[in-house]
């Protein structure tokens, strides 16, 4: 690691940033005098409970927070955030209501659309209007087999605003896949599509949709948005029925907001499902609420009005992350596709036309431009660009090179990383502070991350277990079905008993940095090392030959050897002198133990719907 940052955001940057304005409120609310990030953050976990208050307020959250702030704080699981607070996720997100742009979607080169805020809210109340006429009541869960839509959004925003429960699947899912996750939940209305664009091709999924409502007893109306066909022809699915047929008699007006305790489910989330049937994590509205203002409006600076993008589909946690971005009164940029289709500008492209704030992706996504040589920096004007961020894997250094060499020079470039179990992150962007190379930048105000060792001593400098030894309001409210909790708490509190270990192999750096190494049970132990796996795919990916590569760890004759698995590019043979060259290249950038035993060709790899490698299966 290099001593001077890759980025240093501005004086006049760091003066009119949200986060330097949080801290101003936070000092003359408390009489205190903190100058700086570090010293913010070290109040927000020693002071944990003025911290969520003095953000609820600052954040102009709408409903009642009540007197108390937290009950039982010496409990994880079991504390109890804001017991006394009544609100309503969708009427947080729905706070304007003008003529200003609330969403601008693009489903590749086929399908444009533009939707002011009171277009939204007006589409939310007609469709909210006819699943209370279909008896939906708070705590019954409406879910979605649907791209990344406008609809997708209304449809959320819609049954959220009358206390249901939102779950998705993107459109690519598999039926199994879909019953695997909506039959344990049992919705009682299913909204589905009629299909999807995916690299120019028309995707039908009408079939599909007709095979899950059999199978769904549970299912009392089918809703069918459609996108490849305005009128989609759904007379063959029993209880089925058109979007527009469905809200045609219920005027549009402002939302009927229904205001719930802090802690009344949201989202039920599911988990990769790669050991076994997924788990149904459930979020509370009050805690995915408070985290993603606190992520948007600090961490990533979102001002009303800016542009805010994330290449998602509805099977990702980075979906319901994205759409908070309207609580922040910032416009939605949906994009539904393949990001390179017809091109690998595509992206580049949106963010050009539509003047892009900031730019989500993954870090796959970054990595596959790299070696496509795709440079934005050469072909695109892209002035208001001011942050990129990176999840889903770990964001590696040379990726960090490529984006100010080849993207933008003057941008924030953070690394992300949480997951579906808390729907945020534990450690992420800063606009206050530099970017180091092959680094987040800091962990998240009000989340008290260390890293762990095996002993269960927090370590600085070291490789160990990202651990978070205190209560948080985005923690999942528990499992779906999990009455007593054990699946909960096997989950995150079996390795230290009371701290949520959350399955990441990281190091804390000298920056208050985090570094990712990979997932904690897909590290590698080779003679008793033990070797994260992105440690490998960093540099196993530098080779030309190679567009991507998986590495696990086999028992063998009393000991683990690694190997390696490569898809290599087109015309590309694994042959002896390729072994040697991948072998020669990990022995020497890092250590023998970090050799593969064995390399094996393969024609693709394993990955989730989120894009990460499924090193486990």
């Amino acid at each position: 690691m290099t001593d001077i940052p890759l980025w240093q955001p501005a004086p006049k940057r760091i003066a009119r940033a949200n986060l330097t304005a949080f801290r101003t409120a936070v000092n003359a609310a408390h009489g205190l005098d903190l100058p700086d990030y570090p010293a913010l953050y070290d109040w927000s976990i020693r002071e944990p409970e003025a911290f969520w208050r003095t953000l609820w307020d600052w954040a102009d959250v709408i409903g009642e927070r009540g007197e108390r702030t937290l009950t039982g704080a010496g409990s994880m699981p079991g504390a109890q955030w804001f017991p006394d607070a009544q609100l309503n996720f969708a009427e947080n997100l729905l706070r304007r209501n003008d003529d200003s742009t609330a969403i601008v979607f693009r489903g590749e080169d086929k399908v444009e659309k533009r939707l002011s805020w009171r277009e939204l809210n007006a589409a939310v109340s007609r469709l909210a209007q006819a699943l209370l006429n279909e008896r939906v009541q708070p705590g019954d869960r409406v879910a979605a087999f649907l791209p990344n839509l406008p609809e997708t959004v209304i449809g959320m925003l819609a049954a959220t605003s009358i206390g249901a429960v939102w779950s998705s699947c993107s459109p690519d899912f598999g039926t199994q896949g879909v019953l695997d996750r909506f039959g344990q939940i049992e919705p009682v209305v299913l909204i589905g599509c009629d299909g999807y664009w995916y690299n120019g091709k028309r995707i039908d999924t009408l079939h599909k949709l007709g095979e899950i409502r059999a199978q769904l007893p549970s299912v009392r109306r089918l809703v069918v948005v459609g996108y490849l066909d305005a009128i989609p022809e759904v007379s063959a699915i029993p209880d089925a029925v058109r979007l527009d047929e469905f809200i045609a008699h219920w005027p549009a007006h402002t939302p009927e907001f229904r205001r719930q305790p802090f802690s009344h489910p949201l989202y039920i989330m599911f988990s990769s499902g790669t050991t076994g049937v997924p788990k149904c994590i459930v979020h509370g509205a009050g805690g995915t609420l408070l985290q993603h203002l606190k992520e948007h409006r600090l961490h990533t600076d979102v001002r009303p009005g800016e542009r805010v993008f994330y290449y998602t589909t509805c099977g990702w946690m980075m979906w319901n992350w994205l759409v908070s971005a309207l609580a922040s009164e910032a416009t939605l940029l949906l994009y539904d596709g393949s990001p390179f289709a017809p091109d690998g500008n595509v992206l580049f492209d949106y963010a050009q036309a539509e003047r892009m704030n900031v730019f989500g992706t993954s870090a796959k996504y970054i990595d596959a431009c790299a070696k496509a040589g795709i440079a934005p920096i050469d072909t695109h004007a892209l002035p208001e660009l001011r942050a990129i961020l990176s999840t889903g894997s770990p964001l590696v250094p040379e990726s960090f090179d490529y984006v100010y060499a080849r993207v933008k020079s003057d941008v924030q470039l953070s690394s992300i990383s949480g997951g579906t179990d808390i729907v945020s992150c534990f450690a992420l962007g800063n606009p206050v502070l530099p970017v180091w190379r092959g680094e987040l930048q800091c962990r998240g105000l009000g989340l008290k991350v260390e890293v762990w060792n095996d002993d269960g001593q927090p370590v600085r400098g070291e490789k160990g277990e990202l651990v978070c030894t205190a209560p948080f309001p985005c923690m999942p409210i528990g499992f779906w079905n999990d009455p007593e909790g054990v699946k909960y708490r096997a989950a995150y509190f079996e390795r230290f008993p009371g701290i949520w270990c959350h399955g990441d192999y990281v190091e804390l750096t000298a920056h208050d940095g985090l570094i990712i190494y990979g997932r904690s049970d897909a590290v590698l132990n080779p003679g008793g090392v033990r070797i994260g796996t992105a440690e490998i795919y960093r540099q196993v990916e530098q080779l030309d030959e190679v567009v991507e590569s998986l590495v696990i760890g086999q028992d063998w004759h009393g000991d683990v050897r690694v190997v390696l698995f490569v898809h290599l590019r087109p015309g590309v043979a694994l042959d002896d002198a390729l072994q040697k060259k991948i072998r020669d290249h990990i022995r020497a950038r890092t250590t023998p133990r970090h050799v593969p035993a064995k390399i094996v060709q393969v024609e693709d790899i394993p990955r989730t719907k989120s894009g990460k490698i499924v090193e486990l299966a």
